[in-house]
């Protein structure tokens, strides 16, 4: 590991669902079932994933993400109109081998090479991102795999990303945040972090506090951003 300058980034955490792996890859095994649908299915998964994960967090009762996703799902399923429970744990079963966004390995392993040291942070749980990360051939680049369930509330609240600073023993200003969720991006600003948001669809910034650091339409462009 090299040694850096007291100010300089030492470590650089990612968000995991959407950042590192492909969340629109999950609905892919239903295309062959429900046609069409499966578009309208994936948003409205997505969507309900992430609104109860923020409301859980809000009325303080507490359902772990597999949790919160089988019920998204749930949910989702029945607004589109489709009851079938073998699709429904095909799904399921799905989103532990997401596809990793085509260039992350080698942007982590530049980053890795570089002398940082590397995590995710994510509202999955440690199952979950085991996962996850060892499917889609990640997980051999990282240092730390963080989930929320060990403070019990979800992002963007200000206990989960105190779970970096206290397992990298590292102030917030020198750890790179790196997420393709804009809210996201901002609650780690909001928090202290040198904040980077992955855009690969062109979308605006949030109108949200905390001031991020660079927008990047891809995880390629890291290396360069954060290594001497």
């Amino acid at each position: 590991m090299r040694t850096e300058p007291g100010n300089a980034v030492g470590a650089v955490v990612f968000d995991v669902y959407g950042t590192l792996l492909d969340v629109g890859a999950a609905v892919e095994p239903a295309r062959r079932r429900i046609g069409e649908r499966a578009d309208r299915l994936g948003e409205l998964w997505r969507r309900k994933q992430l609104e109860y994960s923020w409301l859980r967090s809000l009325m303080r009762a507490h359902r772990d993400f597999e949790g919160l996703t089988a019920d998204a799902l749930d949910w989702a399923l029945r607004a589109i109109g489709v009851e079938d429970r073998a699709l429904a744990a095909e799904l399921l079963a799905g989103y532990r081998r997401l596809p990793a966004f085509a260039e992350a390995d080698a942007a982590l392993a530049a980053l890795r090479v570089g002398g940082l040291r590397l995590a995710v942070l994510s509202n999955g749980t440690a199952a979950m991102l085991e996962a996850g990360l060892e499917a889609a051939r990640l997980r051999r680049h990282l240092d730390h795999v963080l989930s929320v369930e060990s403070v019990g509330i979800f992002k963007p609240a200000a206990e989960v990303y105190a779970i970096a600073t206290s397992t990298l023993g590292l102030p917030a200003g020198r750890i790179a945040f790196v997420s393709a969720n804009g809210w996201d991006a901002h609650a780690a600003a909001w928090n202290g972090f040198r904040a980077f948001r992955v855009d690969r669809a062109g979308l605006p910034d949030e109108p949200l506090p905390g001031d991020v650091e660079r927008g990047v339409a891809s995880l390629a462009e890291l290396p360069v951003l954060l290594l001497p």
